[in-house]
């Protein structure tokens, strides 16, 4: 038998942004569900039998900032997450209201000041940022945030950081996108760099992108609601039903594996279940480490060898 290159993930994280809940009845685009969106995209979370160890979810976590869409969203999200046994981690986006957020999302006071956290999960640092501004759609962090995450950043954590922000600090292929961008984002890099800062992922853009800040991988999820179509003529901006998607994160030991979900999924062309793919590994002779913690109740345990 020989072994695969590579062991179970040490974590797993589900990241989903730009959901853009409105209070119940009022539509985005006049057509547009957040709601109805998110509870596909979470339906077919849960079918796969993926348990991730996070869920993240990057900002515009509503549209209008409304108490009940921030309502609906935790009624959406709670349930799912616990029959997943996963921790949910909010962070600020420009269209959310930070009142509004820590009260129906985090049980808290009403305050508008930043909504910065840092949690562990079994060794994985996450820190969340929020670069929202209130009352504009660009992103800024204030010196004294900057500051609190180089003390959080001094000393690393075991299998290091994870760094969630919903502006993501990397240009965009969309021009308009420049009015709304993360500013000053030299200073952020002061900061990151030569840090245990593994992965920065982010939402805001609603397309799926990737590339690297101050040496560090960046992933910026798309949107569950809708997102921006990428062929639309050079220098416009053009947002679509369809392409919705959100990410799966694999932390490995030495690298960070970003994946793009769609949300609707087509008909498939083949179906291999996993008792049929753990005979053909059998047969082609490899030994493939699998988590136990993140296979679904139902399915068979492989043999670990």
């Amino acid at each position: 038998m020989r072994r695969g290159e590579y062991p179970a993930a040490e974590r797993v994280l589900l990241h989903l942004s730009d959901t853009h809940l409105r209070a119940p009845g009022r539509m985005l685009f006049d057509r547009m569900d957040g709601a109805r969106m998110l509870g596909r995209a979470l339906d077919g979370i849960e079918a796969s039998g993926i348990l991730p160890d996070g869920i993240v979810f990057t900002g515009d976590l509503v549209d209008l900032g409304e108490p009940e869409a921030y309502r609906t969203l935790r009624a959406l999200v709670e349930p799912f997450a616990e029959r997943l046994g996963a921790p949910v981690f909010w962070v600020m986006g420009n269209h959310d209201d930070r009142g509004a957020f820590r009260t129906h999302l985090l049980d808290d006071v009403a305050d508008l000041s930043p909504i910065d956290r840092v949690d562990e999960l079994d060794g994985l640092r996450l820190i969340t940022l929020d670069t929202s501004v209130p009352g504009y759609h660009h992103g800024e962090l204030r010196p004294a945030q900057l500051e609190w995450l180089a003390a959080e950043l001094a000393a690393p954590a075991p299998l290091g950081t994870i760094l969630a922000m919903h502006h993501p600090p990397v240009p965009s292929v969309l021009p308009l996108a420049a009015s709304v961008e993360l500013r000053d984002q030299k200073a952020l890099a002061r900061v990151l760099r030569g840090t245990d800062v593994r992965a920065i992922i982010a939402g805001h853009l609603h397309y799926s992108t990737f590339a690297t800040f101050a040496g560090i991988p960046v992933s910026v999820a798309s949107s569950t609601c809708y997102a921006q179509d990428l062929t639309v003529p050079v220098g416009g901006t053009r947002p679509q039903d369809g392409a919705q998607s959100y990410n799966l994160v694999h932390v490995f030991d030495d690298t960070v594996v970003h994946s793009v979900v769609a949300v609707d999924v087509q008909r498939p062309l083949e179906y291999i279940d996993p008792a049929e793919a753990q005979r053909r590994l059998d047969r082609a002779g490899i030994a493939q480490e699998v988590s136990a913690r993140r296979m679904p109740p139902t399915a068979p345990l492989p043999i670990l060898r």
